[in-house]
């Protein structure tokens, strides 16, 4: 008879970690091809203009780099706060509080000049998400509330609070739809490089990543999330305050998510809408585990999100292929990265037996 065991593998050198990601990319165009070919299509002439459509222009290319902004922020909520394990299902919900928060502020604010209004706005959306994050996090910690579930739920909550500010107090007067009226011109990002989208936002993403990357690597917050994350009873007795950690790794990765919903509505729309977000704080899980929970992960594989959406609604025109198929080559991406995360750890063993 023979019998598949599955056992602990050595740890993988450094670079060979590295290359799970391109590994798990290359499987996943690779099926993606056989799709596409299924549908009819010509397989070269499909990926060269899902290429053209991502980076053929100048315009497709600084388009790209905005769409990877939103993910780029989500992606480090989750990321961040998956490292200290509290599973952070939650950063669509801690994006649209950063959304509906930084489009209150800015409906209110008197006249100010653009150095004070704009980073007070960016601040709101990192306080409000980071705000509504807690709230997971103390159910977890204070009442063993599974993380999970919370988050997850809370999502669905903090949609239908943007509805009724959206059909009420905040809605464009004389408007029936959920939007508010447009911002003041000098409360929103300003554009970095003339007949382009491309803004600030872009920039304040960059940073983000730098700093978190700062954070795990070199302070003494990295470290406790990095112990809390690998075994959490062993860090409390060795001395580390797991449940402070949790509370501040929270507040961290919900003001991440915050940020990226400031991003949107002061880089992009200029007002608040209804469907702000569709579904940035989802595809941020993917982007975090993709990524393995790096920060420059996260960059890298934002940046290859956005350039497969932009992509692949040129390859639809062009080629008649569905637009879905930017989904498909998100989600089967993820899966066998998680496939390659499980054999990056065990191995299966072959073995017989009489």
């Amino acid at each position: 008879m023979i019998h598949f065991d599955i056992v602990k593998r050595k740890p993988m050198e450094p670079w060979q970690a590295a290359l799970l990601p391109v590994i798990a990319i290359a499987v996943t165009l690779l099926i993606s091809a056989g799709l596409i070919g299924i549908a009819g299509a010509d397989i070269n002439e499909a990926f060269a203009s899902l290429v053209m459509g991502a980076f053929g222009t100048k315009f497709n290319f600084f388009e790209t780099c905005i769409g990877a902004v939103p993910l780029v922020f989500t992606g480090l909520s989750v990321a961040f706060a998956f490292r200290a394990k509290f599973w952070n299902i939650g950063a669509e919900g801690q994006f649209l509080a950063g959304a509906l928060g930084v489009s209150a502020v800015a409906l209110a604010l008197p006249p100010v000049p653009s150095f004070v209004g704009i980073p007070l706005l960016i601040i709101t959306g990192f306080v409000c998400g980071g705000l509504f994050a807690l709230i997971p996090a103390l159910l977890k910690t204070k009442l063993k509330v599974d993380d999970v579930v919370s988050t997850l739920l809370l999502n669905y909550i903090m949609y239908h609070i943007m509805g009724i500010f959206l059909f009420g107090p905040l809605q464009m007067p004389g408007s029936s739809w959920p939007v508010t009226k447009n911002f003041a011109d000098r409360l929103v990002f300003p554009v970095l490089i003339p007949r382009t989208r491309f803004h600030l936002g872009v920039l304040l993403a960059l940073a983000a990543v730098a700093v978190l990357w700062v954070i795990q690597k070199y302070t003494v917050l990295g470290y406790e999330t990095r112990a809390v994350g690998v075994n959490e009873r062993v860090a409390f007795f060795g001395g580390v305050k797991t449940w402070k950690v949790t509370i501040i790794t929270a507040l961290i990765a919900g003001g991440l998510a915050g940020l990226g919903g400031a991003n949107e509505v002061l880089g992009i729309q200029h007002r608040l809408i209804l469907d702000i977000s569709p579904g940035y704080g989802y595809t941020g899980v993917v982007v975090a585990m993709l990524a393995q929970l790096n920060p420059l992960g996260v960059l890298a594989t934002s940046f290859f999100f956005s350039a497969v959406g932009n992509g692949a609604s040129t390859m639809s025109r062009i080629c008649h292929v569905p637009a879905y198929i930017s989904g498909v080559i998100q989600g089967l991406s993820l899966i066998i990265m998680l496939v390659c995360l499980l054999f990056r750890d065990y191995s299966i063993k072959v073995r017989r037996s009489l």
